[in-house]
């Protein structure tokens, strides 16, 4: 299997901790590491094993379980500085869209392969075996929505960006994770992409 070489890092970590009835829950706060489990992040709002049915899911009934494929949510910070500069602002925060791992250097973040994982830590750089902290697998490219956009429209004051933000995030919105391999992660630890294996014909 081709193994890309270490061109990335962690460069921040969070976690939403809100509530449900909190007005935004999704928003994040800084923490110093991510100390993840099979079901993500320990005592994120989005941690488990499972998750229910809804938007995301037209084709089926509203409140189904689901295997819970989107435990994380990462973001690049290059692809944020654009969403802002199309937006009109100075920065766009990961912590207004939820982001839980803010990964810089990896060229087209928001457009890795799903099927693709994140090996992240250790100094192996796609030589040989992992000797790092946790293994991520993509799930999907994660479509913008006007949650975020009126998240973002209540902090900046500008109730334009709730349906803004949709069209300025086309492309840029980062992936959302499962937990393949546990372990805690934090700023300044390496990331390696490992694309998926191909199946071949014959």
């Amino acid at each position: 299997m081709k193994v890309l070489r270490a061109l990335g890092a962690v460069t921040g970590v969070f976690v939403a901790s809100g509530t449900t009835a909190a007005a935004y829950p999704f928003v994040t706060v800084p923490t110093g590491s991510l100390p993840l489990d099979q079901g993500g992040i320990r005592g994120d709002l989005h941690a488990g094993a499972t998750r229910t049915s809804g938007a995301r899911e037209p084709w089926l009934p509203r409140g189904r379980t689901l295997r819970n494929d989107r435990q994380l949510s990462a973001l690049c910070p290059a692809e944020l500085g654009v969403i802002a500069q199309r937006l009109g602002l100075d920065a766009l925060p990961a912590e207004w869209l939820g982001g839980n791992l803010l990964v810089e250097g990896l060229a087209g973040f928001s457009h890795i392969a799903p099927g693709s994982r994140l090996a992240i830590g250790g100094q192996w750089c796609g030589q040989g075996r992992f000797d790092g902290a946790a293994v991520l697998r993509v799930e999907a490219y994660n479509a913008p929505c006007r949650r975020a956009g009126a998240a973002i429209a209540a902090a900046t004051g500008r109730k334009d960006l709730t349906f803004a933000f949709v069209k300025a995030a086309a492309g840029l919105r980062g992936l959302v994770l499962s937990v393949d391999l546990a372990g805690t992660i934090g700023p300044g630890d390496a990331v390696v992409v490992i694309p998926p294996v191909l199946a071949r014909g014959g």
